[in-house]
């Protein structure tokens, strides 16, 4: 274990073996670190806050400070983070509010880039990455492997599904079905996530597939109940399109789905 003097641990803090902790961190009397965690300097970690095994927090960080929620009055909510994640320079992670959950969450494997934000309840999952400055309002859910580029922002209450790729600079006020890829001033589903699927493994006719029924989906005639039955049972062997039609039919915010752009 090396913390350098400079750094404050206050009294009841949990720290893993071999943790590091660099110059001028501070770290509050709720927070548990996992093994090998490193605070690299001027990093604050406060709260009722635990941080997994290897993740590594850059300088001007801050992990479960007091949300923005105006409602929040100090109650003592949590913050999450899994193992192995990199949260680079000026990230915000806030905590929970109780009438959100009472917690934040951050999966394993991410990478937040320069300034991004993570609002209270977030829900983010695995091998996220979050580009600089991209922004998570409250109670966003984000599934695993998406990609939130770079000045972007992703509205209250919206899912994101896994896979996805929001473009740059986009404001996503809409729920984004699995591996879609959204962008735009008001983000607009301009199709699938293409090299996502690739990088994935999924195998080309799987994909194929894939263009296909989204054309049936989005811009075929009847209605939108109509256009999912027929898509259902005409791909009822291609899983991942079955993943995509019960993200929307479980989705209560269905009205609000990002839809192609006409």
């Amino acid at each position: 274990m090396a913390i350098h003097p400079t750094a404050i641990i206050e009294d009841g803090a949990k720290l893993g073996k071999d943790v590091e902790i660099g110059p001028f961190c501070v770290v509050g009397p709720n927070v548990e670190l996992g093994d090998r965690v490193c605070l690299r300097s001027h990093v604050s970690v406060v709260g009722y806050t635990t941080v997994g095994e290897d993740t590594i927090i850059f300088p001007f960080a801050s992990v479960g400070e007091d949300n923005q929620d105006l409602k929040y009055h100090g109650e003592p909510t949590k913050v999450e983070i899994g193992a192995r994640n990199k949260i680079r320079e000026h990230v915000t992670i806030h905590n929970g509010s109780v009438g959100g959950g009472g917690l934040t969450k951050v999966g394993d494997d991410c990478l937040l880039m320069v300034g991004s934000h993570v609002a209270h309840d977030c829900q983010v999952g695995n091998r996220v990455i979050l580009a600089n400055n991209a922004t998570l309002a409250g109670h966003v859910e984000v599934g695993d492997q998406a990609i939130i580029g770079g000045l972007s922002a992703v509205h209250q209450f919206t899912k994101i599904g896994r896979g996805v790729m929001v473009g740059g600079m986009s404001g996503v006020d809409g729920d984004v079905i699995p591996y879609g890829l959204v962008k735009g001033d008001r983000a607009n589903l301009a199709g699938f996530n293409l090299i996502g699927l690739s990088r994935g493994g999924v195998d080309k006719k799987v994909t194929k597939e894939m263009l296909m029924a989204f054309k049936e989906l989005f811009e075929s005639d009847g209605t939108f109940e109509e256009r999912k039955s027929k898509v259902r049972e005409e791909y009822k062997d291609n899983a991942i399109m079955l993943e995509i039609l019960d993200f929307i039919d479980s989705d209560d915010r269905h009205q609000s789905l990002c839809t192609p752009k006409h």
